[in-house]
Protein backbone atom coordinates (compact mmCIF):
# COMPACT_ATOMS: atom_id res chain seq x y z
CA UNK A 1 0.00 0.00 0.00
CA UNK A 2 1.28 3.47 -0.86
CA UNK A 3 1.75 5.85 2.08
CA UNK A 4 -1.09 8.33 2.39
CA UNK A 5 -3.63 6.11 0.61
CA UNK A 6 -6.82 4.81 2.17
CA UNK A 7 -7.37 1.24 3.26
CA UNK A 8 -8.70 -0.94 0.44
CA UNK A 9 -12.44 -1.32 0.24
CA UNK A 10 -14.09 -4.49 1.45
CA UNK A 11 -15.97 -6.61 -1.07
CA UNK A 12 -19.31 -5.32 0.27
CA UNK A 13 -18.15 -1.71 -0.05
CA UNK A 14 -17.09 -2.34 -3.65
CA UNK A 15 -20.52 -3.79 -4.49
CA UNK A 16 -22.24 -0.74 -3.01
CA UNK A 17 -19.88 1.87 -4.50
CA UNK A 18 -21.32 3.19 -7.76
CA UNK A 19 -17.94 4.76 -8.56
CA UNK A 20 -15.92 1.54 -8.20
CA UNK A 21 -14.47 0.66 -11.66
CA UNK A 22 -15.80 -2.89 -11.86
CA UNK A 23 -16.46 -3.28 -15.59
CA UNK A 24 -14.02 -3.90 -18.41
CA UNK A 25 -14.55 -2.09 -21.69
CA UNK A 26 -15.86 -5.24 -23.37
CA UNK A 27 -18.34 -5.97 -20.59
CA UNK A 28 -19.44 -2.33 -20.43
CA UNK A 29 -20.03 -2.22 -24.20
CA UNK A 30 -21.98 -5.47 -24.00
CA UNK A 31 -24.16 -4.17 -21.16
CA UNK A 32 -24.92 -0.98 -23.10
CA UNK A 33 -25.44 -2.76 -26.42
CA UNK A 34 -22.77 -0.65 -28.06
CA UNK A 35 -19.17 -0.95 -29.21
CA UNK A 36 -15.89 -0.30 -27.41
CA UNK A 37 -15.32 2.49 -29.97
CA UNK A 38 -18.41 4.27 -28.64
CA UNK A 39 -17.02 4.13 -25.10
CA UNK A 40 -13.63 5.41 -26.30
CA UNK A 41 -15.43 8.31 -28.02
CA UNK A 42 -16.99 9.29 -24.66
CA UNK A 43 -13.51 9.32 -23.14
CA UNK A 44 -12.25 11.48 -26.03
CA UNK A 45 -15.23 13.83 -25.55
CA UNK A 46 -14.24 14.18 -21.85
CA UNK A 47 -17.62 12.93 -20.63
CA UNK A 48 -16.21 9.97 -18.75
CA UNK A 49 -12.64 9.16 -17.86
CA UNK A 50 -12.39 5.48 -17.03
CA UNK A 51 -9.84 4.32 -14.53
CA UNK A 52 -7.07 2.07 -15.80
CA UNK A 53 -6.14 -1.38 -14.59
CA UNK A 54 -2.52 -2.20 -13.79
CA UNK A 55 -2.23 -3.43 -17.39
CA UNK A 56 -3.61 -0.14 -18.77
CA UNK A 57 -7.08 -1.42 -19.67
CA UNK A 58 -10.09 0.86 -19.23
CA UNK A 59 -12.38 0.08 -16.28
CA UNK A 60 -15.84 1.64 -15.90
CA UNK A 61 -18.05 2.28 -12.88
CA UNK A 62 -21.83 1.93 -12.68
CA UNK A 63 -22.09 5.73 -12.53
CA UNK A 64 -20.08 6.08 -15.74
CA UNK A 65 -22.19 3.42 -17.44
CA UNK A 66 -25.38 5.29 -16.52
CA UNK A 67 -23.97 8.42 -18.17
CA UNK A 68 -22.91 6.42 -21.23
CA UNK A 69 -26.37 4.81 -21.46
CA UNK A 70 -28.01 8.24 -21.40
CA UNK A 71 -25.70 9.50 -24.16
CA UNK A 72 -26.45 6.39 -26.20
CA UNK A 73 -30.18 7.04 -25.80
CA UNK A 74 -29.79 10.63 -27.06
CA UNK A 75 -27.54 9.58 -29.96
CA UNK A 76 -30.05 6.89 -30.94
CA UNK A 77 -32.70 9.65 -31.08
CA UNK A 78 -30.58 11.61 -33.55
CA UNK A 79 -28.66 13.95 -31.25
CA UNK A 80 -25.01 14.47 -32.19
CA UNK A 81 -22.43 12.95 -29.86
CA UNK A 82 -20.97 16.29 -28.73
CA UNK A 83 -24.44 17.72 -28.02
CA UNK A 84 -25.52 14.54 -26.24
CA UNK A 85 -22.43 14.69 -24.01
CA UNK A 86 -23.16 18.33 -23.17
CA UNK A 87 -26.81 17.53 -22.36
CA UNK A 88 -25.79 14.67 -20.07
CA UNK A 89 -23.19 16.85 -18.35
CA UNK A 90 -25.79 19.56 -17.72
CA UNK A 91 -28.34 17.02 -16.48
CA UNK A 92 -25.75 15.64 -14.06
CA UNK A 93 -24.83 19.12 -12.82
CA UNK A 94 -28.52 19.96 -12.33
CA UNK A 95 -29.03 16.79 -10.29
CA UNK A 96 -25.99 17.60 -8.14
CA UNK A 97 -27.36 21.11 -7.52
CA UNK A 98 -30.76 19.70 -6.57
CA UNK A 99 -29.13 17.23 -4.18
CA UNK A 100 -27.03 20.01 -2.68
CA UNK A 101 -30.03 22.28 -2.22
CA UNK A 102 -32.03 19.42 -0.72
CA UNK A 103 -29.24 18.77 1.78
CA UNK A 104 -29.10 22.47 2.69
CA UNK A 105 -32.88 22.60 3.06
CA UNK A 106 -32.82 19.83 5.65
CA UNK A 107 -30.33 21.85 7.74
CA UNK A 108 -32.45 25.01 7.88
CA UNK A 109 -35.86 25.93 9.14
CA UNK A 110 -37.54 29.22 8.22
CA UNK A 111 -34.20 30.49 6.89
CA UNK A 112 -32.44 29.90 10.24
CA UNK A 113 -29.68 27.33 10.59
CA UNK A 114 -30.55 24.54 12.98
CA UNK A 115 -27.93 23.78 15.62
CA UNK A 116 -26.10 20.53 15.04
CA UNK A 117 -26.95 18.12 17.79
Amino acid sequence: MTPGTHDPQTADEKFDDEHYPAYTMGRAAEMLGTTPAFLRSLDEADLIEPQRSAGGHRRYSRFQLRLAARVRELVDQGTGLEAACRIVTLEDQLQEARNHNGDRGRGTQNGTELAAG
